[in-house]
């Protein structure tokens, strides 16, 4: 008996194991999308994990699958947790006529983030569990999502995908067939200053052209924003709001689906989304941008070194400080902003 139940743990283990791999495996990869640059329609099967969120009948925001039965959207597309009426179609190419290769679920399950913030947009994020599991075809498979400490510098080349408005107030045109744009992610300390300084968190990314013209728009909420690593497609973000669409200076902004790397895992138990490192190269021109009123904390306009030598450059640490007693160095500190120092306690009686 003690043997026979080793050899069922030991199958579960591999079982998981084997389902884990799965998709980082599949999850990114589209058969039929071989293309670095292209229209604005979005040929069918060239982001197969594209969903579309339908309440009776009618197409409200998009979504990505991340695994055989669930998917990741905007918490700011649902009222409540209420699943009635609420059904997901994957695999559809245009929202009128046939779609050959589209199947349809309604919804199990929608977990918004606890910590959503409807007045701010921050944690605008949500999980919807399918009735019942899919089956990936070329058509219908999930996209790989950006795992924890993820970096997109600013310019990273990035693409949206829905069936939201081509223009402000301008409806998508019939058939309505699925549309991509490419935008470069833009950084957020020159996103936080042209939305307007406190706008813009940790848990966003940004991505637009600043002479505007390119963005998603209402009706894209919720949809993926990806970058390609390799041969993969990662999810970086996840389509949250904007002034206006596609309008000069005012990026689109999005879930930062790095942030959320634990919280979907807590969630989703078995059959774990795939997750990718995305790494950018060189520094990050946006580390060192400024504007009245943005916080200057952290940055090295003096120090621009990945590694160096022990001994530190002038201005290479702004931040830091002597603490001394009676004109000797005691303890070191670090300015926080114009008149407060950070140390240690144990360096005062």
């Amino acid at each position: 008996m003690a043997l026979w139940k080793w050899v069922c743990v030991l199958a579960l283990v591999s079982l998981l194991v084997g389902e884990s791999h799965s998709q980082l495996d599949v999850c990114g990869t589209t058969p039929l999308n071989n293309r670095i640059v292209g229209g604005e329609d979005a040929p069918a099967g060239s982001w197969p994990w594209q969903v579309s969120l339908q309440i009776f009948g009618g197409h409200v925001c998009g979504g990505s699958l991340i695994n055989r039965e669930w998917v990741l959207s905007a918490a700011h597309c649902f009222f409540s947790s209420d699943t009635g009426g609420w059904k997901i179609v994957l695999g559809r190419q245009n929202q009128e006529g046939k779609n050959p290769n589209e199947e349809s679920r309604t919804v199990a399950e929608i977990v918004l983030h606890p910590s959503y913030d409807s007045d701010t947009s921050d944690n605008d994020i949500a999980l919807l569990r399918l009735s019942s599991p899919v089956k990936f075809t070329d058509y219908i498979r999930p996209v790989c999502l950006a795992a924890s400490g993820s970096v997109f510098n600013n310019g990273t080349d990035s693409w949206v995908t829905g069936w939201g408005r081509i223009q402000e107030g301008v409806p998508l045109p019939s058939p309505q067939a699925l549309q991509e744009v490419e935008v470069p992610v833009l950084g957020n300390r020159q996103c936080n200053c042209l939305n307007g300084v406190g706008t813009i968190t940790d848990n966003m990314i940004c991505a637009g052209v600043l002479a505007g013209g390119k963005d998603s728009c209402q009706g894209d909420s919720g949809g993926p924003m990806v970058s390609q690593q390799d041969s993969v497609w990662v999810q970086s973000g996840v389509v949250s709001f904007g002034f206006g669409c596609a309008r000069p200076n005012l990026p689109g902004v999005y879930s930062r689906v790095s942030r959320y790397q634990s919280w979907i895992n807590s969630h989703i138990r078995t059959d774990k989304p795939g997750f990718v490192q995305f790494t950018s190269s060189g520094l990050d021109a946006d580390s060192s941008y400024t504007c009245p009123g943005l916080p200057v904390c952290g940055t090295t306009p003096l120090n621009n070194r990945i590694v160096g030598g022990e001994d530190a450059p002038a201005g290479s640490w702004p931040w830091q400080v002597s603490l001394q007693s009676f004109g000797g160095h005691v303890c070191g500190g670090s300015l926080i902003n114009r008149e407060w120092v950070m140390s240690a306690a144990h360096c005062f009686f």
